[in-house]
């Protein structure tokens, strides 16, 4: 038997190397993996002997050789096939073990692998006779194959193909998307590099969820091959295992209370979701206050919740959360081991996460009927002094405040969305209806007495004055909306009309 090494991933090469070297298998090696082979002494012939050529162009050229190939891609079952062999002197390989150099860590022409993906793709394509090995994560399945038995199954081979085709695919598409945003010289490529004319991706799978959306359903986490995010790094302390809607909704909780503490001046934020939207959320000088107001806005529809905190989690928040409502599932930048230790005694079920701060989200892809949607990420990065006042009557500083806050929770609410804020935290939410008015009026009942001198955002124009006419009525004092309707004028005049201020933003903040 013989072996063909060219890794760039030397984890478990070495140990990787000696178990072939015991059962007798001849070692090739190029480059570098010949270089850390003569390190620990073990036997291999170098591919530059094999060929009869040297290694040049710096490295570019080195394996790609009738004599390599020629031996990966050979049929053994075709006589044609190993006369020419035969003819032209080349060995038979019968493994190749081959990683590619990791072109999304430092993207550059020249980690733009040429010969790698050529063996790779050689001996996934010819895995009835040859076995692939791109992961050292499988180095052992190998090893402990061939040891039992002598070679690898025809079920193996074909799964070690399965997995280096997928390598070569993302690597592919790992280039293309570089070369989306400008490639070598930042300049141009596509037409649109938010849009391009193609978006190659590969998605890994990363765990296996308990169920999908709901138990009949399967579900699992993926990511884009190659790239890591902030969910991979999560680290679970207690609970069952993470279903599809704990981390959809997790991921809402996270992201929108990292928005709120952006937007508070150093203060803590806690927010409340279900469902992906917040049924509280609050800012405030001290995490345990922040919890505090978050928890009053919706106490009934934080069952069953995600509670996402801004800052560490100590004793005295776990015990105010512990004698709180049923959460699913709690993440924070930390906890203490009192903390920990509290929640697992008193919330057996609940998820309890650690996780570092998300990334910002460029794009965004949805699915539609055997297809794709792709849009940007709507960012809130538009400040407020880019706002205009159009009503006779300027916000308090106070009233900025809860205009603030009121427009990041509504922003991040299913449309047609209203949000009411007061004192640094949301008293009522309406969230997810066909009208704005409807919505306005489930923020009204949910605020109850705390409507009288809230701020409220509306996430999109008042197509009438309808819809302000039922904040007015129930003692909301300030508003924020996009503006941009027919009959912005017509509103305008009914909140002067009411002594009321209000702000445009000119930017619209759907969410479906």
């Amino acid at each position: 038997m013989r072996a063909l090494l060219s890794v760039y991933d030397k984890q478990g090469l070495i140990p990787f190397a000696q178990g072939l070297e015991r059962l007798g298998v001849e070692l090739v090696a190029s480059g570098q993996t010949a270089a850390a082979l003569a390190e620990e002494g073990i036997a291999h012939v170098g591919v530059e002997a094999v060929t009869g050529s040297p290694e040049m162009l710096g490295g570019r050229v080195k394996t790609l050789h009738p004599k390599i190939h020629g031996g990966i891609l050979a049929d053994r079952s075709k006589p044609e096939h190993l006369a020419d062999l035969e003819a032209n002197g080349i060995a038979p390989i019968d493994l190749v073990i081959c990683n590619l150099y990791p072109f999304t860590s430092d993207p550059s022409i020249e980690l733009i692998d040429v010969g790698g993906p050529t063996m790779v793709r050689a001996g996934a394509k010819n895995f009835a006779h040859v076995g692939v090995v791109v992961s050292p994560s499988d180095y052992d399945v190998v090893l402990n194959e061939l040891t039992t038995n002598g070679s690898l199954s025809a079920t193996t081979r074909g799964a070690l193909a399965r997995k280096a085709f997928a390598h070569t695919a993302a690597y592919d598409a790992a280039i293309v998307a570089w070369m989306n945003v400008g490639g070598p010289d930042g300049s141009t490529i596509d037409d649109d590099p938010l849009l391009p004319s193609t978006i190659p991706l590969v998605l890994e799978r990363r765990e296996i969820l308990r169920y999908g959306e709901n138990p009949h359903q399967r579900g699992a986490r993926y990511v884009v091959s190659g790239v890591a995010t902030w969910w991979d790094h999560v680290e679970q302390l207690s609970g069952t295992g993470l279903s599809y809607l704990n981390l959809f909704d997790a991921d809402a909780a996270w992201r929108l209370v990292h928005e709120l503490a952006d937007d508070a001046s150093g203060n803590a934020s806690v927010a409340i979701i279900k469902h992906a939207n917040a049924c509280g959320a609050a800012t405030a000088g001290s995490l345990s206050e922040a919890f505090a107001l978050a928890l009053e806005a919706d106490p009934m529809s934080a069952f069953g919740g995600i509670v996402a905190l801004s800052r560490g989690i100590d004793e005295h928040v776990a015990k105010q959360i512990a004698d709180g409502p049923q959460a699913d599932v709690i993440i924070a930048p930390m906890m203490d081991e009192v903390a920990l230790e509290l929640l697992r005694n008193r919330r057996k079920a609940t998820r309890l996460l650690v996780a570092h701060a998300p990334e910002a989200i460029e794009r965004q892809i949805r699915t539609l009927s055997g297809g794709f949607l792709v849009q940007g990420a709507d960012d809130l990065e538009q400040a407020p002094s880019s706002w205009s006042v159009v009503t006779q009557r300027q916000p308090t500083d106070q009233e900025w405040n809860d205009l603030r806050l009121a427009w990041r929770v509504c922003a991040r609410t299913t449309s047609n969305a209203i949000a009411l804020g007061r004192n640094g935290k949301a008293v009522g939410i309406g969230a997810g209806q066909q009208s704005r008015v409807v919505a306005a009026e489930i923020a009204v009942k949910k605020a109850g007495d705390e409507v009288v001198g809230s701020a409220g955002a509306s996430d999109a124009f008042f197509p009438f004055p309808d819809g302000l006419e039922v904040l007015i009525n129930a003692g909301v004092t300030a508003v924020v909306q996009p503006g941009g309707s027919v009959r912005d004028d017509d509103v305008t005049a009914v909140a002067d009309a009411a002594g009321i201020t209000m702000v445009h933003t000119g930017e619209r903040h759907f969410r479906h």
